[in-house]
């Protein structure tokens, strides 16, 4: 019996072991359980914590960026409002410069006025002492007229006379002054007219000398041209210019100079630097080179009108006679378009007439 109760007992102490063993594993595992937990807490909150504080430093950064731009801005305002006091203290100074002028300008002005007045009353005086002297004459010669008949006069009466005389003694010489004065200035007026007529004249003469002088130069010009470009039909003089048909140097619609235009234009530059040498320094001369077309509208891409074409043909002789050595300082390109023909019919002789580039040897 003994043997069984001890039997029994040892089975009860096996029975127990697993279940503490258990509870044990079980309460090892909540307290793990609890401490991972608590580790992530942990962490998640100092990461919060390092989160804030980045945050607390980038606000603080950013507030001392305010601070100095705060600090700027004031700093800024400070100078504003000196540029403003400075500006202020220009504009009160201007202001009263220009309220000095202008008063200094009204003050020039009544002296202005003064003086105009004294002017007028002097010029009123002159009158009224040549009235005076008139009168003086006047009553001089009654005066004498009855000495003559009375022969007695009393002693007032010659005192007067001999007053009278002085008087007009004192007017005749302040009149002979004044008619000295104003003949002296009447002779220098005279002088002055005669030398700006001189002028006048000797001008006019030079111009004429330098027009005629160039006018020979220019007829020399044409004929040389004519002597080398020979008795062509569609090249002539007419008037005081030289006149060549577009299909001479272009082509239909074109601007750039074929090989027969730009053998022409040879021709035509050698013939001016020739000339040139003979013209004296003193004739500012030109080559005027003019284009013009027919009333026959135009319009390219290149060319969007008659106008374009005629100064682009204008440009192209001119560089063709820089290159031929003319100094591109005596010559200047003109467009006319179709507004100066030379024969307003509708024909094609007439077109072909107003198709044409004309040279003319002008002063500048």
């Amino acid at each position: 019996m003994a043997g069984y109760s001890r039997r029994r007992s040892s089975a009860a102490t096996a029975d127990i072991w697993p279940g503490f063993v258990d509870a044990l594993s079980t309460l090892l595992m909540v307290i793990i359980f609890l401490l991972t937990v608590f580790v992530l807490a942990q962490f998640f909150l100092t990461d919060q914590l390092a989160g804030r504080d980045q945050a607390l430093k980038r606000l603080e950064t950013q507030v001392a960026e305010l601070a100095d731009v705060l600090a700027l801005e004031r700093q800024s305002g400070a100078e504003l409002r000196a540029s403003i006091a400075d500006l202020s203290a220009q504009l009160q100074s201007s202001t009263a410069t220009r309220d000095r002028l202008t008063g200094d300008l009204a003050s020039s002005r009544a002296e202005l006025e003064a003086l105009r007045e004294r002017a007028t009353a002097l010029e009123a005086d002159v009158a009224t002492e040549r009235g005076r002297l008139a009168e003086a004459n006047r009553r001089l010669g009654a005066s004498q007229s009855a000495l003559s008949d009375e022969q007695r006069v009393s002693a007032a009466r010659r005192s007067e006379v001999d007053r009278l005389s002085q008087n007009i003694a004192a007017l005749r010489n302040e009149l002979q002054r004044l008619n000295a004065a104003l003949e002296a200035s009447e002779r220098k007026s005279k002088e002055q007219n005669v030398e700006i007529v001189n002028l006048s004249q000797r001008l006019n003469a030079a111009l004429a000398s330098k027009v005629e002088e160039l006018a020979r130069y220019r007829s020399e010009f044409f004929g040389k041209l004519r002597e080398v470009l020979g008795n062509r039909q569609d090249i002539r003089i007419v008037g005081d210019r030289f006149v060549f048909q577009s299909e001479v140097l272009f082509g239909s619609g074109d601007a750039r100079l074929g090989a027969p235009g730009k053998a022409q234009i040879q021709r035509l530059a050698a013939t001016l630097l020739e000339l040139t040498k003979k013209i004296p320094p003193g004739i500012d001369w030109v080559l005027r080179v003019d284009g013009h077309t027919d009333i026959r509208p135009i319009k390219t891409r290149e060319f969007p009108s008659n106008w374009e074409l005629s100064m682009a043909r204008a440009l192209s002789v001119v560089r063709q006679l820089v290159a031929e050595g003319v100094p591109p300082e005596r010559l200047a390109a003109t467009g006319f378009g179709p507004y100066q023909p030379m024969d307003n019919g509708s024909t094609e002789a007439a077109y072909m007439r107003n198709r044409r580039i004309e040279f003319k040897l002008t002063e500048r």
